[in-house]
């Protein structure tokens, strides 16, 4: 994944991420809304099959976008591993009960 800065202010941030889909831009957006210092985070796909999301975030000036994409990017990754955790056990769980 490549990320580009397209455009970089105090309390705002837009950015190119590179063979990401909406599945991502989806659920980071999502992460980016449950932030109380977010004022406004969205993406846009301008061409599903030539362009790249761009991303877009506005903080309510009580910290940097930055700050804000990397706390969300780390919520996610902690969703994806707890979700693995329960699903692997739910797995083993289920394959004991098939022999």
């Amino acid at each position: 994944m490549q990320v580009k800065v397209l455009e970089r202010k105090p309390s705002e941030l837009r950015i190119e991420i590179e063979g990401e889909d909406h599945s991502f831009c989806n659920i980071l957006q999502k992460a980016l809304l449950e932030d109380d210092t977010i004022e406004m985070a969205g993406y846009d796909i301008p061409h599903p099959l030539v362009s790249n999301p761009i991303v877009y975030v506005r903080t309510k000036g009580l910290r940097r976008p930055e700050t804000a994409l990397r706390n969300a990017a780390e919520k996610i990754r902690k969703g994806n591993r707890e979700f693995r955790e329960t699903f692997e056990k739910a797995l083993k769980t289920w394959q004991k009960g098939k022999t």
